[in-house]
Protein backbone atom coordinates (compact mmCIF):
# COMPACT_ATOMS: atom_id res chain seq x y z
CA UNK A 1 0.00 0.00 0.00
CA UNK A 2 1.46 3.14 -1.27
CA UNK A 3 -1.19 6.09 -0.02
CA UNK A 4 -4.21 7.28 1.99
CA UNK A 5 -6.02 9.45 -1.11
CA UNK A 6 -9.53 11.48 -0.27
CA UNK A 7 -12.10 13.71 -1.47
CA UNK A 8 -13.75 16.20 1.31
CA UNK A 9 -16.17 18.43 1.40
CA UNK A 10 -17.22 19.71 4.67
CA UNK A 11 -14.03 18.00 6.78
CA UNK A 12 -14.86 14.82 7.72
CA UNK A 13 -13.38 12.72 5.27
CA UNK A 14 -10.11 14.42 5.99
CA UNK A 15 -10.40 13.56 9.42
CA UNK A 16 -10.83 10.40 8.95
CA UNK A 17 -8.15 10.20 6.50
CA UNK A 18 -6.02 11.83 8.60
CA UNK A 19 -6.70 9.22 11.32
CA UNK A 20 -6.20 6.12 9.09
CA UNK A 21 -2.68 7.62 8.38
CA UNK A 22 -1.91 8.13 11.78
CA UNK A 23 -2.31 4.44 12.59
CA UNK A 24 -0.69 2.63 9.66
CA UNK A 25 1.93 5.08 8.42
CA UNK A 26 0.45 5.85 5.11
CA UNK A 27 0.88 9.69 4.15
CA UNK A 28 -2.63 11.27 3.17
CA UNK A 29 -3.37 13.31 0.71
CA UNK A 30 -5.99 15.05 -1.11
CA UNK A 31 -7.03 13.88 -4.63
CA UNK A 32 -5.76 16.83 -5.99
CA UNK A 33 -2.41 16.81 -3.72
CA UNK A 34 -2.22 12.86 -5.09
CA UNK A 35 -2.02 13.69 -8.86
CA UNK A 36 1.45 15.58 -8.26
CA UNK A 37 2.63 13.22 -5.30
CA UNK A 38 1.46 9.60 -5.58
CA UNK A 39 2.80 7.87 -9.05
CA UNK A 40 -0.22 6.60 -11.69
CA UNK A 41 -1.29 3.00 -10.74
CA UNK A 42 0.13 3.00 -7.20
CA UNK A 43 -1.69 0.95 -4.65
CA UNK A 44 -4.13 3.20 -2.48
CA UNK A 45 -6.91 3.03 -0.38
CA UNK A 46 -9.47 5.93 -1.13
CA UNK A 47 -11.98 8.06 0.73
CA UNK A 48 -14.26 10.07 -0.42
CA UNK A 49 -17.90 11.43 0.97
CA UNK A 50 -21.54 10.61 -0.15
CA UNK A 51 -23.50 12.07 -2.07
CA UNK A 52 -26.84 10.30 -3.00
CA UNK A 53 -24.90 6.78 -2.62
CA UNK A 54 -21.90 8.10 -4.94
CA UNK A 55 -18.36 7.95 -3.56
CA UNK A 56 -17.17 11.67 -4.90
CA UNK A 57 -13.96 10.70 -6.27
CA UNK A 58 -13.88 7.48 -6.31
CA UNK A 59 -13.77 7.13 -10.11
CA UNK A 60 -11.50 9.29 -10.96
CA UNK A 61 -9.27 7.57 -8.04
CA UNK A 62 -9.92 4.63 -9.96
CA UNK A 63 -8.65 5.70 -12.99
CA UNK A 64 -5.49 6.68 -11.80
CA UNK A 65 -4.45 4.42 -8.88
CA UNK A 66 -5.26 0.79 -8.04
CA UNK A 67 -7.56 1.31 -4.86
CA UNK A 68 -7.17 -1.35 -2.72
CA UNK A 69 -9.90 -0.46 -0.70
CA UNK A 70 -12.89 2.08 -0.49
CA UNK A 71 -14.11 4.11 2.60
CA UNK A 72 -17.30 6.10 2.09
CA UNK A 73 -18.36 8.71 4.61
CA UNK A 74 -21.97 9.74 5.23
CA UNK A 75 -24.44 10.71 7.48
CA UNK A 76 -25.33 6.56 8.15
CA UNK A 77 -24.16 4.81 10.82
CA UNK A 78 -20.54 2.96 10.25
CA UNK A 79 -21.07 -0.26 8.76
CA UNK A 80 -24.49 0.58 7.35
CA UNK A 81 -25.61 0.98 3.17
CA UNK A 82 -22.66 -0.85 1.60
CA UNK A 83 -24.64 -2.98 -0.71
CA UNK A 84 -26.34 -0.03 -2.12
CA UNK A 85 -23.36 2.26 -2.23
CA UNK A 86 -21.52 -0.74 -3.96
CA UNK A 87 -24.10 -0.75 -6.48
CA UNK A 88 -24.02 2.64 -7.33
CA UNK A 89 -20.42 2.96 -7.73
CA UNK A 90 -19.59 -0.02 -9.36
CA UNK A 91 -17.04 -0.98 -6.85
CA UNK A 92 -15.97 -4.75 -7.89
CA UNK A 93 -16.86 -7.62 -5.18
CA UNK A 94 -13.52 -8.01 -4.61
CA UNK A 95 -12.43 -4.59 -3.25
CA UNK A 96 -13.00 -3.93 0.55
CA UNK A 97 -16.13 -0.89 1.17
CA UNK A 98 -15.83 0.07 4.46
CA UNK A 99 -18.72 2.66 5.28
CA UNK A 100 -17.89 5.50 7.85
CA UNK A 101 -20.32 7.81 10.19
CA UNK A 102 -19.69 11.44 9.12
CA UNK A 103 -20.30 14.74 10.95
CA UNK A 104 -22.86 16.61 10.05
CA UNK A 105 -23.64 20.32 9.85
CA UNK A 106 -25.47 21.61 7.28
CA UNK A 107 -24.02 25.13 7.88
CA UNK A 108 -20.13 23.92 6.01
CA UNK A 109 -21.50 23.01 3.42
CA UNK A 110 -21.67 25.40 0.05
CA UNK A 111 -23.26 26.41 -2.86
CA UNK A 112 -26.39 23.62 -4.50
CA UNK A 113 -25.13 20.76 -1.77
CA UNK A 114 -26.14 23.13 0.97
CA UNK A 115 -29.57 23.87 -0.60
CA UNK A 116 -29.90 20.26 -1.16
CA UNK A 117 -29.30 19.02 2.04
CA UNK A 118 -31.41 22.07 3.32
CA UNK A 119 -34.35 20.73 1.34
CA UNK A 120 -33.71 17.12 2.13
CA UNK A 121 -33.34 17.53 6.28
CA UNK A 122 -36.96 19.81 5.97
CA UNK A 123 -38.30 16.55 3.91
CA UNK A 124 -37.21 13.53 4.70
CA UNK A 125 -36.47 15.17 8.49
CA UNK A 126 -40.24 15.78 8.28
CA UNK A 127 -41.14 12.01 7.32
CA UNK A 128 -38.54 10.55 9.68
CA UNK A 129 -40.08 12.77 12.78
CA UNK A 130 -43.26 11.38 12.12
CA UNK A 131 -42.63 7.79 11.78
CA UNK A 132 -44.31 5.71 15.11
CA UNK A 133 -41.81 3.31 15.36
CA UNK A 134 -38.26 4.46 14.64
CA UNK A 135 -35.41 2.30 14.57
CA UNK A 136 -32.11 3.56 16.69
CA UNK A 137 -30.48 4.25 13.35
CA UNK A 138 -33.24 6.11 12.15
CA UNK A 139 -33.07 8.29 15.55
CA UNK A 140 -29.51 8.51 15.04
CA UNK A 141 -30.06 10.59 11.63
CA UNK A 142 -33.32 12.78 13.09
CA UNK A 143 -31.06 13.86 15.73
CA UNK A 144 -27.93 14.58 13.24
CA UNK A 145 -30.51 16.12 10.94
CA UNK A 146 -32.26 18.37 13.38
CA UNK A 147 -28.57 19.38 15.98
CA UNK A 148 -26.00 18.35 13.99
CA UNK A 149 -23.42 15.58 15.20
CA UNK A 150 -19.56 15.04 15.18
CA UNK A 151 -19.56 11.33 14.57
CA UNK A 152 -15.70 10.92 13.45
CA UNK A 153 -13.95 8.67 15.62
CA UNK A 154 -11.17 6.26 15.17
CA UNK A 155 -13.37 3.40 16.50
CA UNK A 156 -15.19 3.53 13.62
CA UNK A 157 -12.06 2.78 11.51
CA UNK A 158 -11.70 -0.56 13.65
CA UNK A 159 -12.75 -2.87 10.16
CA UNK A 160 -10.83 -0.79 8.05
CA UNK A 161 -7.51 -1.13 10.31
CA UNK A 162 -8.46 -4.82 10.82
CA UNK A 163 -8.32 -5.08 6.98
CA UNK A 164 -5.22 -3.39 6.58
CA UNK A 165 -3.15 -5.06 9.28
CA UNK A 166 -4.15 -8.48 7.39
CA UNK A 167 -3.17 -6.92 3.71
CA UNK A 168 -0.44 -4.80 3.84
Amino acid sequence: MNAIIYTTNTGSTERYAKLLAHETGLPAYSLAEAKKKVVSGAEVIYLGWIMASGIKGYAAATKRYKVCAACAVGMGQTGTQTDVVRKKNNIPVRIPLFTLQGNFDVKKLHGAYRLMMDIMVKTAGKGLANKQDRTPEEDDMLDMMFHGGERVSVDNLSAVLDWYRMHR
